[in-house]
Formats: C-alpha cells, sequence, structure tokens
C-alpha cells in the first residue's frame, strides 16, 4: 500500500475512478441521475484542485483517491472492484491524520453506507440542505467530527 500526493499523471486514472464511482454515491436517491465527468463538471474539478489530492497505489495501479481542502474532506472514491478492501477507511484515515482541527464532509443524505463509516469516526450530521448533481437536486448533509475518536 502506497498513499502519496498525487501528480498531473494521475489525472486518467482519477478521472476514470471518479467515472466508475460517481453514481454510487447517489444510488439510494428516488431519482435517476445521469453522470457528468469529473473533466467537463467546472465547479466539481475546481473544487478538487484546489485541494490537497491523495491517491492509494499498489503495483503501479491507483485504487482510489481522496482529497482535503483546509478542515474539508472534498473526495473519497474507490475504484469498484477494490471496495472491501481497506482501500477507502486507509484513505479516510489518512486525510483524517492530515487535518489539524475539526474536520467535516458532506455526504447525499440516502448515502447510508458511507453515514455510517462516518458516524464510526465520531462524524455527526450538523447540517441538511439542498444542493444540485447535474441539474437535479439532492438532499446532502454536512458532517463534522466532534470528537477526536
Amino acid at each position: 500500500m502506497n498513499i502519496r500526493p498525487y501528480t498531473q499523471n494521475d489525472l486518467a486514472a482519477i478521472f476514470d475512478i471518479y467515472r466508475r464511482s460517481k453514481l454510487d454515491e447517489l444510488k439510494f436517491e428516488e431519482k435517476v441521475f445521469t453522470l457528468l465527468p469529473l473533466e467537463e463538471d467546472k465547479e466539481r474539478l475546481r473544487g478538487l484542485m484546489e485541494s490537497q489530492i491523495y491517491v492509494y497505489q499498489e503495483q503501479g495501479q491507483i485504487l482510489g483517491f481522496g482529497a482535503n481542502c483546509g478542515h474539508e474532506i472534498r473526495a473519497l472514491f474507490v475504484a469498484p472492484k477494490h471496495r472491501g478492501k481497506g482501500v477507502g477507511k486507509a484513505l479516510f484515515e489518512f486525510l483524517l491524520s492530515n487535518i489539524h482541527g475539526q474536520p467535516c464532509l458532506y455526504v447525499a443524505s440516502t448515502n447510508q453506507p458511507a453515514k455510517y463509516l462516518y458516524h464510526e469516526y465520531g462524524f455527526s450530521v450538523t447540517e441538511t440542505f439542498e444542493t444540485t448533481y447535474n441539474q437535479v437536486s439532492v438532499i446532502a448533509q454536512k458532517m463534522v467530527r466532534m470528537a477526536s475518536v
């Protein structure tokens, strides 16, 4: 396992993992969503590029990536065939270890598996609001880590 800062050479792999993973976080929604690739989503791409981005690499292959900007965890994506193998957990713990202060993140309110993981790490919902993904409304929640776990 190797978690390291991303380089420009990693962008194609990051775009690919995002493309194969993004809609999974919205699969519990009643609405139908259409993927907007990261390289075409100016707002999300700008937010990612403003962040510290890290990739999880094994044997030369990027299996996932995560990003934080200040106290906010902005991204955590794992290639579908590598889920359930500790990649996401390792990235999440790495991101948390690099945040000084009270970490926060945003999650679709219906994404119970992700929220369960975040609760295990001491995060609690502090705000619920409406946002959009590719022009379709989504109820999202801000979660904040209330105490060190």
